[in-house]
């Protein structure tokens, strides 16, 4: 009988010992299977690996791209420059900057409206300078300056002409300048499209960075290092 009652305790506690036995086991076993299982999680919204995965892959633990982050537009700057070429603003629209387009038609149509109108007020008074010059009867066209009731014979000859010339310079002048402008206007447009388009190829991320900080500086001349100021560029 004590023989049994010995043999029965012994097999509880060997099955309640093989039974702790199994539930570590198991612990153990899903603990590490949740760790490879779970190879990615997210830090600041970038993917990196997990320390399980790099420790059984052996790769280095690095950030990758923003999850959410867009494909960043890249642009070629000689197609932009060539649009623009070809049409003013074209450029500016294949670059993505469609505000520039209303500077550039409005320079472009007030410039050209300039240009119409100066020229138009030149091709008048020079007429007229040339009919009051050349002593012709026939040529009247500076009296289209004045109102139908103002008499010819009432008018101060050299003052009238001195006057038609400088008018008729003066028109000159201010339309050379418009179309100088407009020439201007679209060199700088062709040269905005392939700038605007080269810039977008430089970094800009916010791991640019410089860092100032304190610094250990050892000295040759003494045993003892100097302390002193030091600055990092971190790209």
């Amino acid at each position: 009988m004590i023989t049994r009652n010995l043999t029965s305790h012994l097999v509880k506690h060997t099955m309640a010992l093989l039974l702790l036995c199994a539930i570590a086991t198991l612990s153990a076993t899903a603990q590490s299977n949740s760790d490879e299982l779970r190879p990615l999680k997210h830090d600041n919204d970038t993917i990196v690996l997990s320390d399980s995965t790099a420790l059984l892959t052996g790769k280095i633990e690095t950030p990758s791209k923003s999850i959410n982050q867009a494909v960043r537009f890249n642009p070629n700057p000689m197609r932009a420059m060539w649009l623009s070429a070809l049409c003013p603003g074209l450029g500016q629209i294949y670059n993505r900057r469609y505000w520039k387009l209303p500077i550039v038609i409005g320079a472009f149509v007030g410039l050209t409206y300039g240009t119409t109108w100066n020229n138009r007020m030149l091709n008048d008074y020079s007429k007229a300078y040339r009919d009051i010059s050349d002593n012709d009867p026939n040529t009247r066209s500076y009296m289209d300056f004045y109102p139908p009731t103002v008499k010819e014979s009432d008018l101060d000859k050299t003052w009238l002409t001195s006057t038609l010339k400088n008018r008729k310079d003066y028109y000159r002048r201010y339309r050379d300048i418009c179309i100088i402008a407009t020439v201007a206007v679209y060199v700088l447009n062709v040269i905005d499209a392939y700038v605007d388009a080269s810039m977008m190829h430089f970094d800009v991320s916010p791991d640019l960075s410089m860092r100032v900080g304190p610094a250990v500086i050892g000295n040759n001349q003494s045993p003892l290092p100097s302390i002193g100021l030091g600055c990092r560029l971190d790209f």
